[in-house]
């Protein structure tokens, strides 16, 4: 009993002592009375703090007691003041500007700006510093905020205007479209190790959607030599404290000033030129220690950077036992694309750091942890947790569209979308596909769109084909689906009928994919030629690149991961397969030299069959493994990451004989190596691949069996690192033995950057080789040479066999 009465006494004294947590907030300005925004406030000696938000607000909760809080920003003087907290107390802070002092300097005989000498010794210590912290734990608070300054009414045909009053735009479609706040438990591991755990999220406008904020996207290092952000710009960014920085930027001095006995130098860094992807902007260097103290930088449309006209990048550091740490990061960003104009930013303040943290075994295996209920906290909560307040703007959209979260949870409002939605147009019905979404059940239904389902090709004449899909979602807890589908086809001179359908069943962490029926195939089981692009080559330029067989099959493929970076998949297909003619020769036009081939590839002047109708039953094994275990966990799932390491794949496909009157029996084993977008700082990144294999047994094969290769022939070409450029769709198939290779390197720029002009196209430069060697082709290789635009590409390229020029061409690819 007395344990008891000690138990409930205890716990009433802890909640006693919660209950009294006082708070002290006010506003942050400078000495003409300005707002300070995201200025830190910290208590001294710790790395408890928070952050003022963009108006310079600021708010910290503390069990009553005394505390001497330190206020800093960047550029100002840094404030200490004692409080004795008993009760909530407003405190309004004046920041003075920091001055910075220029003393006597000593200037080389070359002129050269003392700013250098403290740089170098900077650079000096980049690695040590970079290894200095070789782990801690501390916890991280994000807000993201973009707003929408500007948009057309209308975006290729979507009603701008319309769907703003969804998202609460005023009438000149102004206004939020993504404030979203979260906190992390964030765990560091000396080399770049990161584990992040989300504790909570809050997204404006939805109940049910998870911050798209990152603790681990915000850690920004500048004692890394490159800062490779893909998508925002090609090249890597150079630090300004990089091993080759003095190439890349221009140094000054602007002064020094001492801050709690610690001597600060305010170095302003411009890059030498104006288009390398460099930072401008001022960097605060700790004399003796030559570390960062603060910096306030930004890179510009200059340096040709994409989607955004200017980003800034704010970094504050503060001391830990006897190292610095990161105590806040605030990305800047504008700019604007198709009419559209955007600005935000995002805030990182981070606190209770542990520099000795005890780490689980493989915890680093998890980048990212998403626990399901992390988005449940109620408007409470957040209140009494942020650590950096929320203006009035955003105080009034998170009301606003709690009211519109609720109503689009609602089955009434969902299936209103839907019957807006799923209205038959005429441009849905010819181009884009009929859709019917049911929201609520988590229904997809898809109808094809007919102009795109009308295709031509000489073994069929005109071509109808024409397919749907059903897809369902099977709970809101996972991303697991079910779908079916299928595809009727009529080829209006030949007058044959095809017809099939697919399912696509989960089966634990595996899919099973039941297909059969019968269809028009490529010879080339890779499908090097679209349909589409076959159509018009056919009718205006009276070339037939298409080559087709009559398959009627059915076949069950298991695909999944294994085991953290090691997939498999299994597939066993039974096949009726029939060669057929040509039955058409028409086209639009008849350019000299052109005529249609056969359909037989071998033998092009004489529709002469190329394999007797067969059956076939076989099995094809395949294995891939990238070495990383590396992924994210959300309530859906997880979801595994790219390796840093190349992939490894394995096949081996056995066609047997007399199963089901089966005709082949052959046996190829083959394997792979490859590897995309291996970087090389700013010379660009180089992709590769390189496979070989062997059939073990060739005792009876037809073509479709035979090993097939990624070839192109037309302008237009499929632009995966396994392709080729100007091989022959067909002819240099083989049934006996192969090796090929692919690299090919993107500059990133490195030179198209440097000629005026064309260096605001963005263009990126392209080098190819490709490699294949087979019995009877012996050594062919191709080189390319050509520029790419975000993902399109032109391309020249030229191709030899054993020494000799075969064909050289232009060609336009697409990347995925």
């Amino acid at each position: 009993m007395k344990s008891t009465i000690l138990f409930f006494l205890f716990w009433g004294i802890c909640f006693a002592a919660f209950a009294q947590r006082v708070t002290v907030n006010g506003k942050v300005t400078d000495q003409n009375g300005k707002p300070v925004p995201f200025a830190n406030v910290y208590v001294k000696n710790t790395t408890n703090g928070a952050s003022a938000n963009s108006e310079g607000d600021y708010s910290l909760a503390f069990q009553p007691g005394q505390y001497d809080l330190q206020f800093r920003a960047v550029g100002y003087k840094q404030a200490t003041h004692h409080v004795d907290l008993q009760a909530n107390t407003t405190l309004n802070i004046t920041l003075s500007a920091e001055l910075y002092e220029l003393k006597a300097v000593t200037i080389n005989g070359n002129g050269e700006d003392p700013a250098y000498a403290i740089i170098r010794k900077a650079i000096k210590k980049r690695k040590a510093h970079l290894s200095e912290v070789k782990a801690y734990t501390c916890e991280v608070y994000i807000k993201g905020l973009q707003k929408l300054l500007s948009a057309p009414k209308k975006f290729m045909g979507f009603d701008i205007q319309k769907a703003g009053k969804e998202i609460d735009l005023d009438s000149n479609r102004r206004g939020i479209v993504y404030l979203s706040e979260s906190e992390s438990k964030l765990s560091y591991q000396y080399p770049g190790q990161l584990h992040e755990e989300m504790i909570s999220s809050k997204f404006s406008g939805s109940n049910q959607m998870f911050s798209f904020n990152r603790a681990s996207d915000a850690k920004v290092n500048f004692y890394e030599n490159f800062q490779n952000w893909s998508g925002l710009s090609n090249r890597p960014l150079v630090s300004p404290i990089s091993d080759n920085a003095l190439f890349y930027y221009r140094y000054k001095l602007l002064g020094t000033s001492v801050e709690n006995g610690v001597t600060i130098n305010k170095i302003k860094v411009t890059p030498r030129r104006t288009h390398d992807p460099c930072f401008d902007g001022i960097i605060y260097i700790i004399d003796n220690s030559w570390r960062i103290y603060a910096l306030d930088l930004q890179i510009t449309s200059r340096a040709n950077i994409n989607f955004v006209d200017t980003l800034r990048i704010n970094q504050q550091f503060m001391p830990v036992d006897d190292t610095w740490v990161q105590s806040s990061n605030k990305f800047e960003f504008g700019g604007g694309l198709l009419g559209f104009r955007l600005k935000g930013y995002f805030v990182s303040v981070y606190k209770d750091y542990d520099l000795h943290p005890v780490f689980r075994k493989h915890e680093f295996n998890e980048l990212l942890h998403i626990p399901p209920k992390v988005n449940k906290n109620d408007t409470d909560y957040w209140n009494k947790s942020r650590p950096l307040p929320l203006t009035n703007e955003e105080r009034a959209d998170y009301q606003k569209k709690e009211i519109l979260a609720k109503k689009r949870e609602s089955k009434p409002y969902l299936d209103s979308l839907d019957k807006e939605t799923n209205k038959v147009t005429p441009v849905g019905l010819m181009l884009t596909g009929v859709n019917v979404i049911k929201r609520y059940k988590r229904e997809f239904f898809h109808l094809d769109p007919l102009l795109p389902s009308f295709q031509f090709n000489t073994v069929e004449g005109p071509v109808l084909n024409y397919g749907f899909t059903l897809r369902k979602q099977l709970d809101t807890n996972t991303n697991k689906v079910i779908g079916f589908g299928g595809k009727v086809r009529y080829g209006f001179s030949d007058h044959l009928i095809n017809a099939n359908a697919n399912a696509l069943i989960p089966v634990g962490d595996f899919y099973l994919n039941v297909s059969g029926g019968s269809e028009m195939a490529d010879l080339n089981n890779l499908a090097p030629i679209s349909s589409l692009f076959n159509s018009v080559y056919t009718l205006f330029e009276r070339e037939n690149y298409l080559k087709l067989y009559q398959k009627q099959f059915a076949s069950a493929t298991l695909s999944g991961r294994i085991a953290g970076g090691w997939q498999a998949s299994a597939i066993v297909e039974y096949a009726n397969r029939k060669w057929v003619p040509n039955t058409n020769n028409y086209s639009f036009f008849h350019p000299d030299h052109h005529e249609f081939t056969s359909n037989n590839p071998l033998t092009p002047d004489q529709d002469i069959p190329l394999f007797p109708e067969n059956q076939s039953f076989k099995v094809t094994l395949r294995t891939t493994y990238d070495f990383s275990n590396k992924y994210e966990t959300y309530p859906f799932g997880r979801r595994y990451l790219p390796s840093d390491y190349p992939t490894i794949g394995l096949t081996f496909t056995k066609g047997f004989k007399n199963i089901f009157g089966s005709d082949v029996d052959y046996d190829l084993l083959s394997a792979d190596i490859s590897k995309k977008d291996i970087s090389l700082g700013v010379y660009g990144r180089t992709s590769f691949f390189v496979g070989a294999g062997k059939f073990l047994n060739a005792n009876a094969l037809y073509f479709p069996d035979y090993k097939q290769f990624s070839g192109n022939q037309i302008l237009f070409y499929q632009n995966n690192i396994n392709s080729f450029l100007l091989l022959d769709y067909y002819r240099f198939s083989t049934y006996k033995e192969y090796i090929e290779g692919h690299i090919e390197h993107n500059f990133s720029g490195f030179i198209t950057n440097k000629i005026p002009l064309i260096r605001k196209l963005k263009l990126q430069e392209i080098v190819d080789f490709n490699y294949l060697a087979t019995p009877e082709l012996h050594n062919y290789y191709e080189l390319g040479f050509g520029v790419q635009y975000l993902t399109f590409r032109v391309m020249y390229g030229t191709s030899f066999n054993s020494g000799g020029n075969i064909k050289n061409g232009v060609r336009i690819g697409v990347s995925f």
